[in-house]
């Protein structure tokens, strides 16, 4: 990778994670040599302004990654699927925001926050998690600097942004389908993405692997429901955490506030929590509604994160920064 001006193409650069990570590539001032746009032939020709210029969206293929650096990936797993092997081999290293190879045993999947050492292990491809999975693993990951999480009960409250721009069309429109199973309106669907055989959603499956990826912990126990809620932006959580010792509120509260990237507002006696509105434009994940569940074993909190921001792009950007802070380091 070329240190100081670096080849950079977004793939996806027309959607909502995709303007995004533009957004914060120059808010942040990371380094660009030349950005290349690309995106499918439905979005091909577009003009977007970035630094002064006006960049034309081009449409993808394999000649695109020819002299890049680094690539991001901000659409579907089908096009990453076919195109992120082609920015591999022409010398390019992929982050990846579709789900396409979060599993897969030779790519890291990385939340800088809490498993950056991963970037040294990549081979070509680096997997971003899912945007409900970034601030509930570090929640957990925070809680773990003072006592192991054995066990976590999740239901998940998601914005309709989580589908994308469609996602939002559709909340806005007050209607059924194409994208989500029902009216999102007014209303509350207890079904992120698609159902599985044990009558759980693909999405629901994310929260348990990928979050045991992230961690390194494939023994700890997640169990989920993932809604769907009529919010443009910010997913929500309400998590019961059972931990291998007891742990106080203190040192709750004071794990959160010492851990990089967590605001804690939790001040419930003037209704001081995280919500939706609260966390969105925020680099930060908010955790907040920390109480000890009534046998005093177990510990509550409510963890809310923009879902486009540090759930998707942010988490982006923060993964390339470390890996040119490496190498820089050698």
């Amino acid at each position: 990778m070329t240190l100081q001006d670096p080849v950079v193409c977004v793939v996806g650069a027309t959607g909502m994670v995709g303007s995004q990570l533009l957004d914060l590539i120059d808010e942040r001032n990371f380094p660009i040599g030349e950005l290349r746009l690309l995106s499918s032939s439905k979005s091909a020709g577009k003009v977007i302004p970035f630094r002064g210029e006006s960049l034309t969206v081009r449409q993808l293929d394999a000649s695109a990654f020819e002299g890049a650096d680094l690539v991001f990936f901000a659409a579907t797993g089908a096009l990453s699927r076919k195109f992120a092997p082609l920015a591999v081999a022409a010398g390019a290293v992929v982050l990846d925001k579709s789900g396409s190879w979060r599993l897969e045993n030779n790519v890291p999947l990385v939340v800088p926050e809490i498993n950056a050492d991963q970037l040294q292990n990549h081979n070509g491809i680096i997997a971003v998690p899912n945007c409900s999975v970034t601030g509930f693993a570090m929640a957990i990951d925070a809680i773990n600097k003072v006592t192991k999480v054995l066990d976590v009960v999740v239901t998940t409250f998601q914005s309709a942004s989580g589908a994308g721009l469609p996602g939002i069309e559709q909340l806005a429109n007050g209607a059924d389908a194409p994208v989500f199973p029902g009216t999102l309106l007014g209303n509350v669907l207890p079904q992120c993405e698609t159902f599985l055989d044990n009558g759980f959603t693909t999405e629901e499956e994310k929260m348990l692997y990928e979050t045991r990826k992230i961690l390194g912990d494939d023994q700890l126990k997640v169990t989920m429901t993932c809604t769907r809620v009529p919010v443009e932006v910010g997913h929500s959580s309400a998590m019961l955490l059972t931990t291998s010792e007891p742990i106080t509120l203190e040192q709750a509260r004071d794990a959160m506030r010492n851990y990089p990237g967590i605001d804690l507002l939790d001040d419930t006696r003037n209704s001081v929590y995280p919500t939706p509105e609260s966390v969105r434009g925020e680099d930060h994940v908010q955790v907040g509604r920390l109480r000890l569940d009534h046998d005093g074993k177990r510990l509550w909190m409510w963890q809310v994160t923009d879902n486009l921001r540090k759930g998707a792009a942010l988490n982006s950007i923060q993964i390339a920064e470390q890996l040119l802070a490496v190498q820089l380091s050698r």
